[in-house]
């Protein structure tokens, strides 16, 4: 005979006051801007305990992929990394090119401005380059987003993004000097620079902090086709 497990009357109780409050919260819907977002999420990470950190991050992750605009992925690593913040509810993209395209769409799709896609760095071809031409569409996330790891993927928007305190930006260059070269020259005009990749003939680096498209410091910078491409936060 099959005998039922006895209830435990707080614990029955503990998840039906989570099932609300997830209700609510979905309900209230997104923010409605990546800033507000991010420092939300800052403030939440700064309250949670060690151990409680990748539990807040899968949990809110999921209400904002129920609230927020349609994630579109393309590449394996973007897609692993979609699915463990956001959930299954992402779609994938056929290629880079489609995944950017994709961003307007996704928007529509769901009522919002625009949509958004993260897209592996590890094509064979540098899609990030077509930033610079593409000035509506903006680099506002990077994953992992762990300020110790190198970045595998980067979230593609249509919204604008301002710093939110701890970031980093990307800026690429067409220039044929060495990395260690273009990293000095931008030391010696007060950023911090690292290389990230190095495809088709142009190259991507981070910069430390917030770094604005019209900073005087980019002046002169190495190559003849450059720019910023957007930021995205640390954690």
């Amino acid at each position: 005979m099959l005998v039922e497990p006895p209830v435990d009357a707080t614990l029955d109780a503990l998840d039906r006051a989570l099932l609300a409050a997830l209700r609510a919260r979905i309900k209230a819907g997104a923010r409605g801007s990546v800033d507000a977002e991010i420092l939300a999420l800052r403030a939440q990470l700064d309250k949670a305990e060690a151990a409680e950190i990748p539990l807040l991050r899968a949990l809110l992750g999921r209400v904002d992929a129920a609230t927020g605009a349609l994630v579109t992925v393309w590449g394996p690593a973007a897609r692993t990394l979609a699915v463990d913040r956001y959930g299954l509810t992402v779609q994938v993209a056929a290629d880079a090119d489609a995944a950017l395209a994709a961003v307007q769409e996704g928007g529509r799709k769901r009522g919002h401005e625009g949509g958004r896609a993260l897209i592996d760095l590890g094509g064979s071809k540098p899609w990030w380059g077509q930033l610079l031409a593409r000035p509506g569409l903006r680099v506002t996330g990077a994953l992992p987003d762990d300020r110790h790891r190198h970045p595998l993927a980067l979230m593609i928007e249509t919204r604008p993004s301002g710093p939110t305190g701890e970031d980093r930006t990307f800026w690429v260059s067409d220039s044929p000097l060495p990395d260690s070269r273009i990293v000095a020259a931008l030391e010696a005009a007060g950023l911090v620079a690292s290389p990230l990749i190095t495809s088709g003939g142009l190259k991507l680096f981070m910069l430390a902090g917030y770094v604005q498209a019209d900073d005087p410091r980019l002046t002169g910078a190495p190559g003849s086709l450059t720019g910023i491409i957007g930021a995205a936060p640390v954690f």
